[in-house]
């Protein structure tokens, strides 16, 4: 009897979405270029479950009923290439390619074009959730080429994270639209986490506080409007003793590293024209954490000369707590905008309630206030920036001052707060009617004769001034990003 599905690539994800697969009662075939790797899989993991395992592709593509699901959780970039290079010949139209890595958006609207020319669709799924969600439930957030959603669907939704009754999984868009919001939803992730990072310092370093208080705090955040899986984990991480019985977080080097993702948000960012600040700060503060040796260094010629704090630690915690949750919000926000952007500029016409709905559960930044996400866009589905919705704007309101207290303790204890600052000043700037721009529009044209519109003449408009009465009166082209 012909299997449902098969994947290849038995790495941690691979080897849980399969045993994942197996306990939705789908029968799945498994390779991997080690094919020792396929045996220890079948003799441990996946001994006693229907899971078939294959010593070569042909062997693999002819265990797997048509059409023929083929699921590649490899190396992103040139390996899903290659594995597709391979896997051409020995599939017939109608079959589908899955790739489920973390590739670029750009790839996966290459390789949707160039299988659909040869009668094989594909399929770009973004999977969150790490470890432990692929193996009970992550989100999956597929896109491609349509055709092939009717198929996949089953076994998607099946095996993905259930929230009230409904799969964190739905068709997200045509092309790269499926790991363009994983994307997304990995660059979210990169300012969470340091946002999360950045409010330790501050209990920690600024306000004094052990590893078992920094447990209570974080575990009385989880417990409302902060409640989230990254919170959850924070808090157990500090619970969390190494074999002398301290702190094993305080043993752990402080240089992070990164795969790319919360990267190639930013570059996109800029690429549209959108204002995601707070996001590239959090890239930027691990690329200046990988910089260990010299910031030793840095720390010697240019020591630290802030006060210790001295007062109300209880109202300055709950202040952080506010500023977390606040600069949170605005991550989402500057993420959705961007998703917004790039659905007019791509053509992928994203759902953003469905996104929402997509990151309840399974995913890495799933958290409480997703729900308000989605009743915000089923309210005005063409709803420029989150921040204009009610339940944003109270928010904001009600965090306002303790995340202005909280930036001014980090200048004031020269601790750095490059997130939380970031977001603030986006707020700020978001809701200025007027921003000196002006002044950066008359410069340019002073030095480049670049042009300026007026307030007093129709937008589109645009003059030039001979500043100095010694240029000319041509001008040089405008445009916009």
């Amino acid at each position: 009897m012909k299997v449902q599905i098969g994947l290849i690539g038995l790495a941690v994800m691979g080897q849980n979405l399969v045993l994942n697969m197996n306990d939705h009662g789908f029968k799945v075939a498994v390779f991997n270029r080690t094919t020792s790797v396929v045996d220890e899989f079948l003799n441990t993991a996946a001994k006693g479950t229907n899971v078939v395992g294959a010593h070569s592709l042909e062997e693999f593509v002819e265990s797997l009923q048509t059409p023929r699901i083929v699921m590649l959780m490899v190396k992103a970039g040139d390996v899903v290439d290659q594995y597709i290079d391979k896997l051409i010949p020995l599939l017939s139209k109608g079959d589908i390619i899955v790739d489920g890595g973390n590739s670029l958006y750009t790839d996966t609207n290459r390789r949707t074009a160039s299988l659909s020319e040869v009668g094989l669709n594909f399929i770009g799924t973004g999977v969150s959730g790490g470890e432990e969600g692929a193996r009970t439930g992550p989100s999956i957030m597929p896109g491609g080429n349509p055709a092939a959603w009717e198929t996949v669907k089953p076994i998607f939704q099946a095996i993905s994270a259930q929230v009230d009754g409904e799969p964190c999984c739905n068709w997200v868009g045509d092309k790269g639209a499926g790991h363009y919001v994983k994307m997304i939803h990995n660059g979210i992730e990169y300012g969470d986490m340091q946002l999360i990072c950045e409010a330790y310092q501050l209990l920690s370093e600024g306000l004094g506080l052990n590893a078992d208080e920094l447990h209570a705090v974080f575990n009385e955040w989880n417990q409302g409007e902060l409640s989230s899986y990254l919170i959850e984990i924070t808090t157990g991480i500090f619970a969390h003793k190494d074999a002398d019985g301290s702190p094993l977080v305080e043993k752990i080097l402080d240089t992070a590293g990164q795969k790319g993702t919360g990267k190639w948000t930013a570059i996109n960012a800029l690429d549209l024209g959108m204002p995601l600040t707070l996001i590239g700060e959090a890239v930027f503060a691990r690329c200046l954490s990988a910089q260990k040796e010299e910031r030793v260094r840095a720390s010697e010629r240019l020591p630290k000369e802030y006060a210790v704090f001295s007062g109300d630690k209880a109202i300055m915690i709950q202040a952080i707590g506010d500023a977390l949750y606040a600069a949170k919000l605005i991550s989402y926000a500057q993420g959705f905008r961007l998703m917004r952007e790039a659905s007019k500029e791509y053509g992928f016409e994203l759902n953003y309630g469905d996104i929402a709905l997509m990151w309840r559960g399974g995913c890495i930044i799933r958290s409480q206030f997703l729900n308000s996400i989605k009743q915000a866009y089923n309210k005005t589905p063409d709803l420029e920036n989150l921040l204009l919705d009610d339940f944003f704007v109270a928010a904001m309101k009600k965090a306002n001052a303790g995340w202005r207290k909280t930036v001014m303790l980090g200048i004031e204890l020269e601790i750095a707060t490059p997130t939380f600052s970031s977001a603030l000043a986006y707020f700020d700037g978001y809701r200025s009617a007027k921003l000196p721009a002006n002044l950066l529009q008359a410069q340019r044209d002073y030095f480049g004769a670049h042009t300026y519109e007026r307030i007093d003449q129709p937008r589109g408009k645009f003059f030039h001034t001979d500043w100095t009465g010694q240029g000319g009166i041509v001008s040089a082209t405008t445009y916009t990003v």
